[in-house]
């Protein structure tokens, strides 16, 4: 399409003008991005109110890039911008899913092209405003077909339906994807645990943003010891945070579109028994804060996400059995844990990020990757990562002339000598290398028990563009 290449075309001649790899200009940028976000806080509350009745918090931040000396050659680990890269937001996290991995993009030297998501349209309309007045290397563009034209990296967050013809469409020009892929994320609640506090944890986590968010713990997988126990706790929390009509609290949100009210309803209706909630009213695109028992791996609940305020409650006898359950499915994107023995669920699981007796909060952890794995997803984003993601690490090795006593045995011609000599000389090297790999494997898999644990949270987004600040200058 004619108006896709265009929008891909300018970003193109923006990149190869050469800015976007100045020292200066990249600080500029980011520094211009801070002021987006401060300036215009209010405007951004506003559309994120009529949008999601929710307001965004921001975490981002950024690393350097590596060099490796060794004693006679320097050999360099380069981060070099990939180009023009592809940006495509969510409708669940409209602004952070757009500005975290642009914060990346940027430092990384790259021009963008950020589809925001229609489905949010006042918010849309409020990024396409100001990144064409703050920022000189972004474009906005709302064509669907954007994905289908030759970009450098194309980097998407939602559905795995969507992420499927994403990937489909960039695999035509063999272009690298970040697919970050909702999906149903397990809860297990054992009995050794604090019921109340784990309660309110799940139920924040659950029905923030009217149980919208792809982080949020899906369904509970809860122990049969300590069923009736979590179902009080839960009726007890939701009772404190919307009060006994959710509907008339300021803190309870709305379904973002018709289409997902009458989907959300319908698994409501067709799954397990509800024991608190399940008021509905299509006209405002509301539904009550929902908890549902007696479900069963077959309910039409079970077979794809929520996506809005019900939380499924599964029985299961053992963690054995919530293990085996987790593991027969797809790799979800969190596992969420309430246990004292957390780390066996740790171990026997795999998901793109695990949180033991909290949720969500792995993911605004600035020093951690985020991202999917399998089905819910490919690659990872944040602080650091999301710089190497939007970098191609070039390997280069710089080498003199003046040693050439030392390298003459790899010429022709091969004396059984010479041979000989080259054998030997690879055994050391070999040596080096095994050496290098146990340190390295020592460093980077120690034991869990003496692992020293990131206790570093989230900063705002001020901060972390600090922290891209410093790591440009390590750059240059």
């Amino acid at each position: 399409p004619v108006e896709s290449a265009e929008v891909l075309r300018r970003a193109r001649d923006a990149f190869k003008a050469g800015r976007t790899a100045e020292h200066g200009f990249r600080l500029a940028q980011l520094d211009a991005l801070v002021r987006l976000v401060v300036e215009h806080e209010c405007d951004f509350v506003d559309a994120l109110g009529r949008d999601l009745h929710k307001v965004i918090l921001f975490h981002l931040s950024l690393v350097p890039v590596v060099f490796n000396i060794n004693s006679l050659d320097e050999s360099v680990v380069v981060s070099e911008p990939l180009g023009v890269v592809l940006i495509i937001g969510s409708w669940s996290s409209p602004v952070q899913q757009c500005l975290v991995p642009l914060v990346g993009a940027i430092a990384a030297g790259n021009c963008v092209v950020i589809k925001p998501s229609e489905i949010c349209s006042h918010t849309a309309e409020l990024l396409h405003r100001h990144f064409a007045s703050y920022l000189d290397n972004v474009i906005t563009s709302y064509l669907p077909e954007l994905v289908e034209q030759k970009f450098d990296h194309v980097f998407f967050t939602g559905s795995r339906e969507e992420g499927t013809k994403v990937s489909q469409a960039a695999a035509q020009t063999l272009t690298p994807v970040t697919l970050v892929l909702r999906g149903k994320n397990p809860c297990y609640v054992d009995q050794q645990c604090e019921i109340n506090a784990a309660a309110r944890r799940i139920a924040w986590a659950r029905f923030h943003n009217a149980g919208q968010s792809m982080v949020a713990p899906d369904y509970v997988l809860c122990h049969v010891g300590v069923k009736e126990r979590l179902q009080q706790a839960l009726r007890c929390a939701l009772m404190q945070f919307y009060g006994s009509d959710p509907r008339e609290s300021r803190s309870f949100g709305r379904i973002v579109t018709t289409e997902n009210f009458n989907r959300v309803r319908d698994l409501l209706w067709r799954s397990g028994k509800v024991v608190m909630g399940g008021q509905v009213n299509e006209a405002e695109r509301y539904i009550a804060p929902t908890i549902v028992v007696d479900v069963v791996d077959t309910d039409p609940i079970m077979q794809q996400e929520v996506s809005g305020p019900v939380l499924p409650i599964v029985t299961v006898q053992s963690v054995d059995e919530a293990i085996g359950f987790i593991n027969k499915r797809d790799k979800p994107l969190c596992v969420y844990v309430y246990s004292s023995n957390s780390k066996v669920i740790m171990k026997e699981t795999s998901s793109g990020s695990f949180c033991s007796n909290d949720s969500v909060l792995q993911t605004l952890q600035v020093l951690l990757p985020f991202g999917g794995v399998g089905s819910s997803g490919i690659g990872c984003y944040h602080g650091r990562y999301s710089f190497d993601t939007f970098s191609h690490k070039k390997a280069c090795l710089l080498r003199g002339l003046r040693v050439e006593c030392m390298t003459y045995l790899r010429y022709p011609p091969y004396e059984d000598r010479n041979l000989s000599l080259v054998t030997w000389a690879s055994t050391l090297e070999n040596k080096h290398q095994i050496n290098q790999t146990h340190s390295y494997l020592f460093r980077n898999f120690a034991t869990l028990g003496s692992a020293s644990p990131v206790r570093t949270m989230g900063a705002t987004l001020e901060c972390n563009l600090g922290g891209c600040v410093s790591v440009l200058h390590k750059c240059y």
